[in-house]
C-alpha cells in the first residue's frame, strides 16, 4: 500500500503548484488555497469512483477501460481520445514552462528558442532510447520536496516577520468573485491531480489489487491535496498583489516573482534549476508514453500504419516521436493559459466520465442485478 500510494504521489510533483500557480491566482484574485480546497473534495470523489472501478476491473488501462466496460466501444474509444489528447498536450506545457522560466534568468534570449531547444532534445533522447531521465526522477523529486520545505519556511518567516498583520484565514474565503470564481480555478487545478489515477495501471502488479488500489488512489489523492494546498497557502499569505493588474509574462512565471520576494535572487535560481529540470523530466517521460501509445495503435490499425515504424538501430518508435514532436511545436505561438485549459478540460472529460461509469455499473448493470 505504502509503495503504490506513494507512486501516485511521485507522479503528483508537489512543484505543480507553480505551473499554473499564476493563471489560478488572477481567476480567483488570489483565493488560490480556496480552490485546491474545492478540487480536492471533486477529487476524492473522483479517487473513490477509480477505486470502485478498480474492484470491478483489476486490469491495466485506467479510464479507458471503465467506460468501454461500463457504455460499450464507442464511449470508451472517446474516452480514449480525450486521454490521447492529454497525453500531446503534457510534452507541450512542460516545453513551453522551460522556456518561460528560463527566460526569467535570461531574458536577452527568447522565449522560443529555450522551448525549441527542449524540444529537439527530447525528441533526440527519445530517438535514442535514453532512459537516464527515469533514473533522475526520484532525484528530481527529492529537490522538489528540499525547494518546497526551504520555500514553506522561508514564506512563513516572510509573512509573520513584518509589520502587516497577515490574515491566516483569508486565503481560504471566496474573496469578491464567490464561489463562481473558485470553481473556475479549481477546474483549472484538475491539472494538478494527474496522476493520481495512475495507480490504477498498476492493477496487474499489485498484490491485493482490489483492497490496495482503491486506497492508495484515494490516499495519494489526500497526500497530494494536502501538499498542493499547505504551498499554496504559505504562497498566498507571503505574496500578495493586485494579481488582476499582472501582464502575461508576469502570470507565466509568477513562481519565480513569489521565489524572488520571499528568497532574493540565489534562492530562486535554485527555483528555476530544480524546476526546469523536472519539466525536462516531465517532458521526457511524457513524450515516450504518448510515442509508445501511438505506436501500438499504429500498429493495431487504429491509426496509419506509419506510426508503428521503428529506428533499425535503437529499435524506437521515430515516426511516433516525430509527430508528437510536430504536435509539441505548437507550444511555440499557443499561450500558457490555452494550454493548461486543454489539459484541465481532457482531464476533467476522463473524470466525469469516470464518475458516470460508477453510477452505470452499479446502479444500473448490464445484468440488472444492482
Amino acid at each position: 500500500l505504502t509503495g503504490l500510494t506513494l507512486f501516485g504521489v511521485t507522479y503528483m510533483t508537489v512543484i505543480t503548484v507553480f505551473t499554473t500557480y499564476g493563471i489560478v491566482n488572477q481567476v480567483t484574485d488570489g483565493h488560490l488555497p480556496a480552490a485546491y480546497v474545492v478540487a480536492v473534495v471533486a477529487m476524492l470523489f473522483t479517487a473513490a469512483s477509480y477505486g470502485a472501478m478498480v474492484r470491478k476491473y483489476p486490469v491495466a488501462g485506467s479510464a479507458y477501460t471503465y467506460t468501454q466496460q461500463s457504455f460499450g466501444g464507442a464511449v470508451g474509444f472517446l474516452t480514449g481520445w480525450v486521454m490521447l489528447l492529454d497525453y500531446l498536450f503534457i510534452p507541450m506545457i512542460n516545453f513551453m514552462l522551460i522556456g518561460i522560466y528560463l527566460n526569467t534568468q535570461f531574458p536577452a534570449i527568447p522565449v522560443w528558442a529555450f522551448t525549441l531547444v527542449a524540444l529537439l532534445l527530447v525528441l533526440l533522447f527519445n530517438i535514442l532510447g535514453i532512459t537516464l531521465v527515469n533514473k533522475l526522477n526520484m532525484a528530481i523529486i527529492a529537490l522538489s520536496v528540499i525547494l518546497v520545505i526551504i520555500f514553506m519556511v522561508l514564506a512563513f518567516k516572510y509573512a509573520l516577520g513584518g509589520d502587516q498583520s497577515v490574515d491566516l484565514i483569508e486565503p481560504f474565503t471566496f474573496g469578491e468573485g464567490g464561489i463562481g470564481a473558485i470553481a473556475s480555478g479549481a477546474a483549472i487545478l484538475a491539472l494538478s491531480f494527474l496522476g493520481f489515477d495512475a495507480v490504477s495501471t498498476l492493477s496487474e502488479e499489485a498484490k491485493n489489487p482490489r483492497k490496495d488500489i482503491p486506497r492508495a488512489i484515494v490516499l495519494a489523492t489526500l497526500v497530494g491535496g494536502f501538499f498542493f494546498i499547505l504551498v499554496s497557502w504559505a504562497g498566498a499569505i507571503a505574496f500578495h498583489p493586485d494579481w488582476a493588474a499582472l501582464s502575461g509574462g508576469e502570470i507565466d512565471a509568477a513562481g519565480v516573482t513569489v521565489m524572488d520576494n520571499i528568497g532574493g535572487e540565489a534562492f530562486t535560481a535554485f527555483f528555476v534549476a530544480v524546476y526546469v529540470v523536472g519539466a525536462f523530466g516531465s517532458g521526457m517521460t511524457g513524450q515516450v508514453s504518448v510515442s509508445r501509445i501511438l505506436y501500438a495503435m499504429g500498429r493495431d490499425g487504429m491509426l496509419p500504419r506509419p506510426l508503428s515504424r521503428l529506428h533499425r538501430r535503437f529499435g524506437t518508435p521515430i515516426v511516433a516521436a516525430c509527430v508528437v514532436s510536430l504536435f509539441a511545436l505548437s507550444s511555440l505561438f499557443l499561450s500558457l493559459d490555452t494550454v493548461a485549459f486543454m489539459i484541465s478540460f481532457g482531464a476533467l472529460a476522463a473524470f466525469a466520465l469516470v464518475n458516470l461509469s460508477v453510477i452505470r455499473t452499479y446502479l444500473f448493470p448490464k445484468g440488472g442485478r444492482k
